[in-house]
């Protein structure tokens, strides 16, 4: 059984207070992308001579991981302890940028979760998926239904939203991925958490053209001053024409979206030292 993990941009991100756990309560809007991994179980021969229940290989672009702690592993060992099924192989092609804001790995482990519960019939529901996956990741349950969703808490909180135009159906929608790698103490060393004067949930359903002056990643603020170029990418997508550009999630991808089609060759040509994805949406 096969199914295609698919990536994720955030249509604004505001990091709105401090916890006591240390961890930072935020507001934000996930919306799923078409950029895709594909993730593939077959249930594992009695006699195949594996020390793990879960058989994981990784192939694809840049992959660089300990397969034995990967998040697919441990979304199965989870669902293992609760559950009884059988041992399984499961290969990954990786196709999500990694490092990029786009939330592959968390994808990849809530899809896990999915396939699982389709396999081996377990008939776990939605709610109660979301919840296994919130153990992996704050923004792992956002993927079991892979659904434009508004977020609060650490990202595990999720309600129903409404984005423009029938969620910016027939829009175009550009990725670069520069080969930069925030981590995540560079992306909070500039930020001082507050409420936004308008919450993105209520932007998002305003006229796109309305989202320059309202909707923003607070992130931008930090990573931006220690790579311009990501800046720097941003304006660029403005110049092309996008009605909307933005950091996704701590970086270092960046979309632009556009009311006309993109010539995929021009993008790739214009950010010739990114990885780029021209998609309608």
């Amino acid at each position: 059984m096969i199914e295609f993990p698919c990536a994720k941009i955030n249509l604004g991100l505001n990091i709105t207070e401090k916890r006591a756990d240390g961890y930072h309560n935020l507001e934000t809007v996930f919306f799923p992308i078409p950029i895709c991994d594909a993730l593939e179980i077959k249930t594992m021969d009695e006699r195949f001579p594996s020390d793990m229940a879960c058989d994981l290989k990784v192939t694809g672009n840049n992959v660089c991981c300990n397969e034995k702690d990967n998040l697919i592993v441990r979304a199965y060992n989870m669902i293992a302890a609760d559950f009884d099924i059988p041992r399984v192989h499961a290969h990954l092609y990786k196709n999500i940028p990694s490092e990029a804001g786009l939330g592959g790995g968390s994808s990849d482990a809530a899809y896990m979760i999915r396939l699982l519960d389709q396999r081996f019939r377990i008939n776990i529901g939605n709610a109660e998926m979301e919840k296994y996956a919130a153990r992996l990741g704050a923004d792992c349950p956002f993927f079991i239904t892979a659904e434009p969703a508004y977020a609060e808490g650490i990202g595990e909180i999720l309600a129903a939203v409404n984005i423009t135009d029938n969620n910016l159906q027939g829009y175009c929608l550009v990725v670069v991925k520069p080969q930069i790698a925030v981590s995540t103490k560079e992306a909070f060393s500039n930020i001082t958490p507050r409420k936004p004067k308008m919450c993105c949930r209520d932007i998002v359903a305003q006229p796109i053209d309305t989202w320059k002056d309202a909707l923003c990643n607070d992130f931008e603020e930090s990573v931006f001053g220690i790579y311009p170029k990501l800046k720097d990418i941003k304006n660029r997508l403005y110049t092309l024409g996008a009605s909307y550009a933005q950091m996704s999630g701590s970086g270092s991808s960046l979309f632009g979206i556009f009311k006309n089609n993109m010539d995929e060759q021009s993008i790739k040509d214009e950010f010739a030292d990114c990885r780029t994805f021209v998609m309608q949406l």
